[in-house]
């Protein structure tokens, strides 16, 4: 590709945020701040607020968005990996076991929205009342991809996008063409699609197990052409990265013009800056 494939990856760091204590439906959660504009609520994947979340979500604060990072899980600001493999690993482990005890989140069945987007719904309708504009994007990424999705029932989330959305995990072919939220949710998302009020982007890597084609081809046959697929080769992810290519906007990312990955992030941010932005005063 003659591109400098080892172009590094975004970060930034929790002395860039301001923090604050938010509670809503009776459940209280750190919630990190930076920026002015719309809202983007920027939801971590595994194991958690990372360097490189945070780096993604100061992109969306450079472009003229809040960005509001809630912690959901994992500890917030520490970069996986840093022991290597093997300490990605056990950084997984200890954010995942309570979660998957916990009845905030559903990993395994199909068919259910969990629980906690309840309380990310309610964050957006506050995060529109607080920052104006048009509506509220959400990006989700692995564990919290489907969140995003799930959060696009009410109409204050005018921008939601699934970065590897990976649950239910696709054990078996039922679940490999599921996305983690409920019918009656899904037909909700699927009529603001019809509609036109409501356009949605995926990425995934396109070897990855963890977000299997059939689910990506199950969003194009329910959201039709609303739904934009970024699919990207398994060959273009970061090469620095000690996992297998996943995590499209962070990790895996190749932050370099022309690289597939920063053309998938380009699409994001373009979505965004078109919800959120285009036609704002002043902007």
């Amino acid at each position: 590709m003659g591109l400098g494939v080892s172009a590094p990856r975004r970060e930034a760091s929790l002395a860039d945020f301001e923090g604050e204590r938010v509670e809503l439906l009776g459940t209280t959660r750190d919630v990190y701040r930076a920026g002015s504009g719309p809202a983007v609520i920027v939801l971590a994947e595994m194991p958690g607020v990372t360097p490189h979340v945070l780096g993604f979500a100061s992109r969306l604060v450079d472009m003229g968005c809040t960005a509001v990072v809630p912690h959901l899980f994992g500890k917030s600001g520490v970069e996986p990996g840093r022991g290597g493999r093997r300490t990605f690993l056990f950084d997984a482990v200890q954010a995942m076991a309570p979660i998957c005890i916990s009845k905030e989140f559903t990993v395994l069945a199909t068919g259910r929205t969990s629980p906690v987007v309840g309380w990310l719904r309610a964050l957006a309708r506050r995060e529109h009342e607080r920052c104006g504009g048009p509506g509220v994007g959400a990006v989700g990424m692995c564990f919290t991809g489907g969140f995003a999705l799930a959060m696009a029932t009410i109409p204050e989330v005018v921008a939601p996008v699934m970065a590897q959305p990976s649950l239910p995990f696709p054990l078996g072919a039922r679940r490999r063409r599921r996305i983690d939220l409920s019918d009656a949710d899904l037909a909700v998302v699927e009529q603001r699609c019809a509609s036109g009020e409501l356009a949605v982007v995926g990425l995934r890597f396109c070897g990855d197990s963890a977000v299997p084609a059939e689910r990506f081809a199950m969003l194009r046959e329910r959201l039709g052409d609303a739904f934009v697929a970024v699919e990207l080769p398994d060959e273009s992810a970061h090469p620095g990265a000690s996992l297998k290519p996943h995590s499209t906007l962070t990790t895996h990312l190749v932050d370099e013009p022309g690289a597939p990955t920063h053309d998938g992030l380009e699409i994001v941010l373009d979505h965004l800056r078109r919800c959120l932005l285009d036609g704002v005063s002043g902007r």
